[in-house]
């Protein structure tokens, strides 16, 4: 099972295992990590699940798609070259240990 890092605002961290081919928004929200709320369940339209990519990992990740970067445009918290969607990221044996940080907020 890969690992995902999740660092939070607060200096707080946690790390939860995950199955191949869920989504990092999926395996945050089923395990009650802080900091991502999914407000529409994985389907894309509100980026309440917006976390910054550690840039070490950034590149490894599917390019996002337009729809992805439009609404990335939206978020409440900053928008940084390391943004991305949770719900967008679907986790694979690659990505195991995979960092990325919650933003301050998401509404």
């Amino acid at each position: 099972m890969p690992k995902v890092n999740f660092l939070h605002d607060d200096g707080t961290s946690t790390t939860v295992d995950g199955d191949v081919g869920d989504s990092v928004m999926y395996i945050a929200t089923s395990r009650d990590v802080k900091g991502i709320e999914a407000e529409c369940g994985g389907f894309c339209n509100c980026a309440t699940c917006h976390v910054y990519v550690d840039e070490a990992w950034f590149d490894r990740l599917v390019p996002m798609a337009e729809h992805e970067n439009e609404l990335l445009d939206g978020t409440v918290a900053e928008r940084r070259p390391t943004s991305r969607l949770s719900c967008q990221i679907t986790l694979t044996s690659e990505l195991d240990g995979i960092t990325m940080t919650t933003p301050d907020r998401q509404t």
